[in-house]
């Protein structure tokens, strides 16, 4: 497998701030779609956000819209999830995947996962 290593998960207050990032050790990482999910416990891994190889399009759940923003920097081969106006529902442990295709689709195509970071949000 593609190592995925996620990064900047923690402990907030509810309407803080963080940003979580995900470094692919692959050459093709620009090749791939990326995206983030999460589960939070007792219940099943969700899909929050994804974008194309080429950071044209972006997909969120709706959850999450107007709040959170993925992006990528090829150059620098990260992904990131900046999630502002955070909410105790958000809490969970949060994963990147890589895509087998350059752009977003369903839930099948997600192949490679990372470790996960664990966030969560206090009130």
């Amino acid at each position: 497998q593609v190592p995925l290593v996620e990064s900047g998960g923690g402990l907030v207050q509810a309407g803080g701030s963080l940003r979580l990032s995900c470094v692919p050790s692959e050459r093709s990482f620009s090749a791939y779609a990326m995206g983030w999910f999460r589960q939070a416990p007792g219940k099943e891994r969700e899909f929050v956000a994804g974008i194309s190889s080429s950071g044209g399009s972006v997909n969120y759940a709706d959850s999450v819209k107007g709040r959170f923003t993925i992006s990528r920097d090829n150059a620098k081969n990260t992904v990131y999830l900046q999630m502002n106006s955070l909410k105790p529902e958000d809490t969970a442990v949060y994963y990147c995947a890589r895509n087998s295709r350059s752009y977003i689709t369903s839930s099948g195509q997600w192949l490679y996962w990372g470790q996960g970071t664990q966030v969560t949000v206090s009130s």
